[in-house]
């Protein structure tokens, strides 16, 4: 598919025969379905507010709109604070045990008083935050 005389990379011209299709059956006022939105933010994070507008044939200023609201959500991939609740000191238990995951973060943990159900769920919830 070209766009502007271009040829589209894949993912926008996957981007718009998914829209195009969409557009296609849907009924008269039909606003875009959110997960349509999040394919277009996401390719705007790659090629752009205007040239992904033009290639998905959507309003510039209502794409660019959603992709700055996106921005300044967190983070999807779990990299977040996360605060356990105070235990209850048992003894003088103390751990220091460092965490990283298949893209190389890492989280370095010094716990005092703990629960072991505690660190395991921390550590699966880290885990899984990939």
């Amino acid at each position: 598919m070209y766009a502007n005389g271009r040829r589209l990379p894949r993912d926008l011209a996957r981007g718009r025969s998914r829209l195009q299709a969409w557009r296609e059956q849907r009924n008269a006022g039909d606003r875009i379905p959110p997960r349509l939105w999040a394919l277009a933010v996401r390719l705007v994070g790659k090629h752009g507010v205007s040239r992904t507008a033009a290639a998905l044939k959507l309003d510039y200023y209502g794409l660019k709109k959603r992709s700055q609201a996106a921005v300044s959500e967190p983070p999807s991939n779990g990299a977040a604070f996360v605060e356990l609740p105070s235990p209850v000191m048992v003894g003088s238990k103390q751990c220091t045990f460092e965490l990283s995951n298949r893209t190389g973060v890492t989280m370095r943990v010094h716990l005092m008083g703990y629960d072991t159900a505690d660190v395991a769920a921390l550590s699966r919830s880290f885990w899984n935050a990939e």
